[in-house]
């Protein structure tokens, strides 16, 4: 059985035990249980048809059923050790049979669960990748490099806060994109591809609901995910955009994803992600970095500011007035932002060394190194600082 499948199937499994009575957190961990139990039995019997027992009957005909079967006797069995004789007998005697499990599906509503306001981002993020992307603790603990009992406690603390969150209100897309936005720009680690999990997760909510953002926000995943091959070299160094070889950008990707947005854009309902996908689009539709439109990307830029009042995002818009009107045009730009600003110092490196002022380009990349978030932009930017520094040298 395709590990895929049984993580795709996991929301609408414990949106089934909710709806049977169990609790938000007794039915994601009996789930939890189930899908242990999934890939233990599958794996020993790639045809557990065969096998008898109700608990592996046909599941690969019917692998839902199957799971929701599992998760609600898992979630029966701690009900039975954790509650009163009656209220046992009651939930007992009220277990459905075995068989096609009801058309409702509540997974949309366990998207707004798991990005419910009362939660930090960093538990929104573990709650959505365990409850809707089914990912277990340990694979989500290996993503982001904590151990795995910190991580435990994470997603224990998130699915009590939540615990009494009825599933009948309505939810805040824009949380939900957020949350999914957080896990794409994770990108990979671990034995998971955090970003490709991400672009998952958005395509199942793009087809629970008709919402333009939504749309938006794969769109510009797929864009970026497109460039991926060529953002890093062999040596595991950085590859700035304009270097990029273009050969290797994925162009279904591309399409897919330029198709998606135009879609969205028809609506005329603009938000960020459309305009975040809208740049992304025209860089990836120039044939070469020269070619690139950067004075639409200004405007686009302008729009994306006016909708999110974001300085990060005029900070970026300084790189492409930069590009569209010459360097000293970017610079006088970035003069009215805040010099903390994440990045600040490599915008500023980057203008003043396009105008052609490279000691204090130099040092500018030598300052945005030692800010630098990671290390593979810290080593990119260093060597931009080197690179200057030799040719002053000559």
């Amino acid at each position: 059985m395709d590990e895929v499948l049984l993580r795709s199937l996991t929301p609408s499994v414990i949106t089934v035990l909710v709806r049977r009575g169990a609790d938000f957190a007794a039915a994601e961990d009996a789930v939890q249980d189930a899908l242990v139990e999934a890939l233990r039995v599958w794996a020993a019997d790639r045809s557990p048809s065969s096998r008898h027992g109700s608990d592996r009957a046909e599941p690969l005909r019917d692998a839902k059923g199957w799971l929701v079967t599992v998760a609600w006797r898992k979630f029966l069995d701690a009900a039975r050790a954790d509650t009163a004789r009656r209220r046992r007998e009651e939930r007992v005697e009220e277990e459905p049979a075995p068989g096609p499990v009801p058309a409702v599906d509540d997974t949309l509503q366990l998207y707004f669960l798991c990005a419910h306001p009362s939660l930090t981002p960093a538990s929104a993020v573990a709650l959505t990748l365990r409850a809707v992307g089914g990912l277990t603790t340990r694979q989500i603990a290996e993503a982001y490099l904590v151990p795995e009992a910190t991580m435990a406690q994470r997603i224990s603390r998130a699915k009590r806060t939540v615990s009494g969150v009825r599933f009948d209100k309505p939810g805040d897309v824009a949380t939900v994109l957020r949350v999914l936005y957080l896990v794409f720009n994770e990108g990979y680690s671990g034995d998971i591809d955090l970003a490709a999990e991400a672009i998952r997760l958005t395509r199942q909510l793009a087809a629970r609901i008709d919402h333009p953002e939504v749309a938006g926000l794969l769109a510009l995943m797929l864009l970026h995910h497109a460039r991926r091959a060529a953002r890093t070299a062999s040596d595991g160094s950085l590859v700035p955009l304009a270097e990029q070889d273009r050969g290797r950008w994925d162009t279904t990707l591309i399409a897919e994803g330029i198709g998606i947005l135009q879609a969205a854009l028809a609506r005329d309902r603009l938000g960020e992600y459309q305009a975040q996908a809208a740049i992304a689009a025209l860089h990836a539709d120039a044939p070469t970095a020269e070619e690139t439109d950067w004075v639409q990307i200004v405007e686009w830029y302008d729009e994306l500011a006016r909708l999110t009042d974001s300085p990060v995002v005029r900070l970026n818009r300084a790189v492409a007035v930069g590009e569209a009107d010459g360097p000293r045009a970017g610079l006088a730009a970035l003069a009215a932002l805040d010099a903390t600003l994440p990045r600040h110092a490599a915008v500023a490196a980057y203008l003043h060394e396009r105008e052609g002022d490279l000691t204090t380009a130099a040092r500018l990349y030598a300052e945005a190194a030692h800010k630098a978030p990671n290390l593979a932009e810290r080593d990119h930017l260093t060597r931009q600082a080197a690179r200057l520094n030799a040719r002053r040298g000559r």
